[in-house]
């Protein structure tokens, strides 16, 4: 049975790894064992030399045969078999051969061809920033300008937004918005002097739109929640606020989110989106704020006179507005106490609003104290109607049915 290898009628010379021709086997030899060695010696020569001279054709044995050497070396040999092989002569075979042996082994190798590659491409690189260093310049002065503009235009921006409107919020949006718009023309001038169509660009950007929208969706809608936030003012720097779960002292307000920090000294960063949608409460859009006490006297207590001391003390306790109405209501009946419910208006600060509540509390447990008027507790008292039974003692009677 022939082996693979005898059935296999051709086989390809190769040049640093790619085929360019092939060869048929001969009388005594295979086509792939012969290809093999004109391979090694193409290699071989290929290691040595980065260099390599024409292929040169020898005709022998009366012109029935060819050699084709490179560089004084012989490579391989067009027989006359090659040339019933392929139908021509060995002569025009040889030519043939010859000159894809030229055009490969004038290729240069992978590393030197990357090498040439890179070193036109920074020539050329370099050519042009030559040719194109007066715009470079020109771009490049017009970027620091802008820059220096923008700064002054957002500082005077900011200082007439202060004087005309007075809410530092407000101050904010115009400064940056004055800010992005000379940013906005000194990157058109720029982009003009560099010879780029902006008219292109803007129509570029228009076909990309789209894919721009998706990717950048929560990105631009927290900037442009942060824009009707600012313009709209539900609150301003240093208000307290409730917002979703999270209540405290607004410290800051970017167009991206605003900054938020606890009672309890937490920054919260709230995106601006997500404070559009929510409901805002604002607790000190308003300098006052109502605060309430609910205490318990007993039955047999004079309300009209509790209700006067209270009021008295209310009213002279440091923080309560006492402009505005105080109101002390009789709430609620229950077995054990009458329910009194104290109304008053205080600073909304959190911190004004938690002491003077305390304050007030405190006040009204010393003046009840002191006129003694109890309020009822947890313990009970119990009330005989023959107190005279506990002189003898009392004793359980026992009973049976």
């Amino acid at each position: 049975m022939e082996s693979l290898e005898e059935n296999v009628f051709f086989a390809d010379v190769m040049v640093r790894g790619n085929p360019i021709f092939q060869i048929g086997g001969l009388v005594d030899i295979t086509a792939k064992e012969r290809a093999r060695t004109i391979n090694r010696r193409i290699a071989s020569l290929v290691s040595q030399s980065d260099s390599f001279n024409s292929v040169q054709i020898a005709l022998i044995d009366g012109g029935s045969s060819a050699l084709l050497q490179v560089n004084n070396r012989v490579l391989m040999t067009v027989t006359s078999q090659d040339a019933l092989d392929f139908n021509v002569s060995v002569k025009e075979l040889a030519q043939l051969w010859a000159q894809d042996l030229d055009d490969s082994l004038s290729q240069p190798s992978f590393m030197v061809d990357v090498a040439q590659r890179l070193d036109v491409t920074i020539q050329n690189l370099i050519q042009d920033t030559i040719d194109n260093l007066p715009s470079f310049m020109g771009a490049f002065i017009v970027v620091v300008f802008t820059w220096l503009v923008a700064i002054a235009v957002k500082n005077i921006a900011y200082l007439w937004a202060e004087k005309t409107e007075g809410d530092r919020s407000t101050d904010i949006l115009i400064s940056r918005l004055c800010y992005g718009g000379v940013w906005i023309v000194g990157s058109v001038i720029s982009l003009g002097i560099l010879g780029l169509d902006f008219g292109l660009l803007l129509g570029t950007l228009g076909l990309t739109s789209v894919a721009i929208g998706f990717s950048l969706k929560d990105v631009l809608g927290n900037y442009i929640s942060g824009v009707i936030l600012l313009a709209a003012r539900p609150f301003r720097i240093n208000d307290q606020v409730v917002i979703t779960d999270y209540e405290g002292t607004i410290t800051q307000i970017q167009l991206r989110a605003i900054t938020l920090q606890t009672y309890d000294g937490r920054l919260v960063y709230i995106p601006n989106q997500q404070v559009f949608q929510s409901s805002i409460v604002n607790i000190t859009a308003s300098p006052f704020r109502r605060s309430s006490i609910i205490l318990g006297v007993e039955y047999d207590s004079d309300l009209d006179f509790v209700k006067q001391i209270i009021r008295a003390t209310v009213v002279n306790t440091e923080g309560v507005e006492s402009e505005r109405e105080i109101m002390i209501l009789v709430t609620e009946l229950i077995p054990s106490t009458v329910n009194i419910e104290v109304l008053f208006w205080v600073n909304s600060r959190r911190q004004s609003f938690l002491k003077v509540t305390s304050d007030v509390c405190q006040g009204i447990k010393e003046v009840l104290e002191k006129e003694n008027i109890k309020t009822p507790t947890n313990s009970y008292v119990i009330t005989l109607d023959n107190p005279s039974l506990l002189q003898g003692g009392l004793h359980p009677t026992d009973t049976t049915s």
